[in-house]
């Protein structure tokens, strides 16, 4: 996987969680992931088609989560509850949404398809012989873990 598509994740998850938290983000060191198990209890996914195909999965615990979404409605969240799952389902698509236009801009025009959750720490999510390219990010309200799998179409 090239790293020009990864760059641009990189700088809207920043970007937008910046905006939508109102805090400073921390990005880890990039690493390349093999297992195809979830480590996360909540992992949002978002499928990116076009010049780049692949999926971005946005994996995260749930108490990260709720204070996400906390912060970001407004309320506060005690449970993982449909709203709750909406919201960061929300994230992540406006996230690849950002990335999408970036990517455009450096040549390479994608779409999304609208976000899917997996909820449950230990869940299979393949992405079959191709490498997750993982960068982790540390909000105020916790960690998230951004991996992303594309490839040139």
């Amino acid at each position: 996987m090239k790293v020009e598509f990864v760059n641009p994740f990189i700088q809207a998850a920043r970007e937008v969680l910046e905006s939508e938290l109102g805090g400073e983000v921390q990005r880890g060191n990039l690493h390349l992931k093999k297992s195809a198990f979830t480590t996360d209890e909540i992992t949002a996914l978002v499928g990116v088609t076009g010049k780049v195909s692949g999926m971005v999965l946005y994996s995260m615990s749930q108490e990260t989560a709720l204070g996400i979404v906390s912060r970001m409605m407004g309320q506060q969240f005690e449970e993982f509850d449909a709203l709750a799952q909406s919201g960061i389902g929300e994230v992540g698509n406006v996230i690849t949404g950002r990335a999408g236009v970036l990517l455009s801009e450096a040549g390479y025009p994608s779409n999304i398809t609208p976000p899917a959750l997996v909820v449950g720490k230990g869940t299979m999510v393949t992405t079959l012989d191709l490498n997750r390219l993982v960068f982790p990010l540390e909000t105020d309200v916790g960690a998230l873990e951004v991996q992303v799998v594309l490839k040139a179409a």
